[in-house]
């Protein structure tokens, strides 16, 4: 029984460890993941602290992971780990049966794994530290109290600074569709060999107070006594492959489409993203003023990309000195292509050649 207690503890403590490590490379994404699973519970007035949460939860599983290696507190940390085991997998569970989340970002962007598989990843988890819990007494600690306190308080101060750095600066290996060197036309295509998700459709029509199911070659489209009452969408084929990339679409605010004619732009193209003009981060104002010196002697372009609205951008070009224009884009994407507000882009013709946090603008 020693030998099995001693392989749980490695095999759950590294675990914990390296998903920790994964999701403290980019708190952001996992808070938007967080912002999604709240929107489908109908909990969206948590979303204001879903960064918090996601700083606090990588915090924890990489304390919880090095506290179960080190047979630390093993009658508090089995205790906690088992709550948060329990909470993940009906999250998990939940995510997979009810279809509502695809990917339930457990070991970030960087590793992606089917709602099927985070979820029996999660039993097996349970399971292993269900006999941790079991067997918590006799777990003995591995170094003496004082190292084991060292250690400890080293993970702790470790996993809250890189996170300070990744959400200062840019995460320290970008996963993301848009890292440098990708070219985004390119992204936006379907994989080779890739084929399309294959939906339903069903109607729900109604008379004289029965209602029945119909599909889109049946439905009763010329019998007026009849009452349409509700569309469902059922998948009957799963697709293979999806694109990297998905909604780049840059459109000016009368709605034109720029999109291509920014991506062909044989002139080096900056795309300063800005998700959220009233939100957006400090101190670049000076950097991206020089850089609009080098757009006036036409030696470079700048489009700012934004999902705010036409009058807060104009008050948001006056309050910083910029005059270069702006296009919107769906704030998703905006999301995943920059993990600050605001971030800088480069590009020589779709590539992506440089990204920058707005600390670190060059």
């Amino acid at each position: 029984m020693k030998f099995i207690l001693i392989l749980l503890r490695v095999l759950v403590g590294v675990l914990f460890i390296f998903s920790g490590l994964i999701k403290a490379n980019d708190p952001l994404g996992l808070s938007y993941k967080m912002d999604e699973f709240f929107e489908v519970l109908h909990m969206t007035f948590m979303s204001h602290y879903s960064l918090v949460y996601s700083v606090t939860m990588n915090v924890f599983e990489i304390v919880a992971g090095v506290a179960v290696l080190l047979g630390y507190r093993m009658r508090l940390f089995s205790v906690l780990l088992l709550l948060l085991i329990i909470f993940f997998t009906f999250l998990t569970g939940y995510a997979l049966f009810s279809g509502t989340i695809k990917e339930c970002g457990c070991f970030g962007d960087c590793i992606k794994l089917t709602a099927e598989q985070t979820f029996y990843k999660d039993v097996a988890l349970l399971v292993m530290i269900l006999v941790i819990f079991t067997y918590r007494k006799r777990i003995q600690p591995l170094f003496p109290k004082m190292a084991s306190n060292i250690i400890m308080a080293a993970a702790l101060v470790f996993s809250f600074g890189v996170q300070w750095y990744t959400l200062s600066h840019l995460p320290f290996v970008d996963c993301l569709a848009y890292k440098v060197g990708n070219n985004i036309p390119e992204k936006m295509k379907m994989p080779p060999g890739s084929t399309p998700d294959v939906y339903e459709t069903t109607m729900i029509y109604e008379k004289n107070g029965e209602r029945k199911e119909f599909t889109m070659e049946n439905y009763p489209w010329a019998d007026s006594t009849w009452k349409f009452v509700d569309r469902k969408d059922k998948l009957v084929k799963k697709g293979i492959g999806e694109p990297g990339i998905k909604d780049f679409i840059l459109t000016d605010f009368d709605g034109g489409n720029q999109t291509q004619a920014i991506l062909s732009e044989p002139k080096p193209v900056y795309l300063f993203l800005v998700l959220n003009t009233a939100t957006a981060g400090k101190g670049w104002d000076a950097k991206m003023q020089a850089l609009q010196k080098k757009m006036e002697a036409n030696e470079v372009y700048i489009y700012g990309v934004t999902g705010s609205s036409k009058e807060a951008v104009a008050a948001f070009e006056k309050a910083h000195g910029i005059s270069f224009p702006f296009v919107q884009m769906d704030g998703t994407a905006i999301k995943t292509a920059g993990r600050s507000n605001p971030c800088l882009i480069l590009l020589e013709q779709g590539t992506i050649k440089g990204k920058w946090h707005y600390n670190d603008i060059p």
